[in-house]
């Protein structure tokens, strides 16, 4: 089984959470690759069994511009088989909390085996590294390990 992260920041928070999570996943034992939204290519999605997305939500909760291609390789492509994550940051100031989180969350709800979301206000506490167990247990928990 393999893993990935896809992530954009723009503050630097969606990355700190990427990195926490990343860590997190490969202590579990899943071999998880860490990949900046700059350096994703659309057929990366065929070599993973896991993807986590990380992302931003920019301007009143809408999704980065440089994360469309992820989110349109995701519609384009048949993924109905990788077991997805979403997560991010956010400022609560905002009235769409972490909306871009929402707006991946319902798109691979629909295109893929969504196992988990999670958003986090601006850089990740304390509180915030537990509930990042909690995510990549919950991720881990889908992976379906032939016997």
């Amino acid at each position: 089984m393999k893993a990935a992260i896809i992530y954009s920041s723009i503050t630097g928070n969606t990355a700190t959470l990427a990195e926490i999570i990343h860590e997190k996943m490969e202590k579990q034992g899943l071999s998880t690759d860490l990949i900046p939204v700059d350096e994703f290519n659309e057929n990366q999605l065929y070599e993973y069994d896991v993807i986590a997305i990380g992302t931003y939500s920019w301007d009143n909760g809408e999704l980065p511009l440089e994360m469309e291609e992820v989110y349109e390789a995701f519609e384009m492509h048949d993924t109905k088989h990788i077991i997805t994550g979403v997560f991010g940051t956010g400022d609560s100031f905002y009235p769409y909390f972490c909306g871009a989180v929402n707006v991946f969350r319902d798109m691979l709800y629909v295109h893929s085996k969504l196992a988990v979301t999670l958003k986090v206000e601006l850089t990740p506490q304390e509180d915030d590294i537990n509930r990042c167990d909690k995510f990549c247990e919950r991720l881990i928990s889908e992976v379906v390990v032939p016997i």
